[in-house]
């Protein structure tokens, strides 16, 4: 039976990576092109008259930032997208009816996000070392932030599918909370610069640890507490996964 649920697993696996795959041109460069607009327009317009930003240039300080930026979208995007439109078009009862653990159907989905999520990032930092060089700090801080990150957002993306009831629901999360938070996650500043008002305020952002998180991988340095940093990706994990399970098990909507 083990051996049947992994051979389930591997097939929603396989099923979600080649459908972005297929369509490589919408879903891998896109990002691609908007992180190195980004870059010219940022880090070298902007950036030299920024100068340096905490012990670095401001190219190599937003670096991190903006692969976590793609990261974190294309995660989000590919599960959400997917998830809701087998919902759409009536193909998620046929792996609700089958003999499947709701951990397969989970695990499948946000092994799809978690793929494209990295092969994007991986694509973003190869177009950075045309602007920038780096020495990365600590790979383990970089593969842990970038995995923990990516699962997060693939289970968000999954339960906006799950509760979203047309096309237009899927988009209102990424544009009204995903985008702004993101943008004031720390991506272009340090919030050491902010008013100690605004800091407090700015820590109450999840993505700031995330960010944060992945740019001491890079950089060595970060504005927040790591052991909070992944205190935090480790129980908004927990908690995503959970109510995923929950909701699905249910069948709260997914069953006419």
């Amino acid at each position: 039976m083990n051996n049947l649920y992994w051979i389930a697993l591997k097939s929603i696996w396989r099923k979600e990576v080649t459908r972005f795959l297929r369509i490589w041109l919408q879903t891998l460069i896109p990002p691609v092109i908007t992180m190195s607009l980004y870059f010219i327009i940022f880090g070298n317009l902007i950036g030299s008259r920024v100068g340096d930003m905490g012990g670095f240039s401001y190219m190599a300080f937003i670096v991190p930032g903006l692969i976590m930026m793609s990261v974190i979208t294309n995660s989000y995007t590919n599960v959400c997208s997917s998830f809701f439109s087998a919902k759409f078009q009536r193909n998620i009862e046929e792996i609700l009816v089958a003999p499947v653990p709701t951990h397969i159907i989970i695990w499948g989905y946000v092994g799809g996000g978690v793929m494209r999520g990295i092969l994007t990032g991986i694509l973003v930092t190869i177009v950075s070392l045309f602007f920038v060089r780096y020495q990365v700090y600590s790979w383990p801080f970089v593969i842990f932030t970038l995995l923990l990150t990516s699962i997060l957002f693939s289970l968000a993306g999954l339960l906006n599918a799950v509760f979203a009831k047309s096309f237009d629901d899927i988009s209102i999360i990424p544009t009204f909370v995903l985008t702004p938070l993101t943008y004031l996650g720390g991506v272009f500043y340090s919030i050491t610069m902010l008013p100690t008002f605004w800091q407090w305020v700015s820590k109450l952002n999840p993505i700031v640890y995330m960010i944060n998180g992945f740019r001491y991988g890079f950089l060595g340095t970060s504005d927040v507490s790591l052991v909070i940093t992944f205190s935090m990706l480790l129980l908004f994990v927990a908690t995503l996964y959970f109510i995923a399970w929950r909701v699905i098990e249910s069948g709260r909507g997914l069953r006419s």
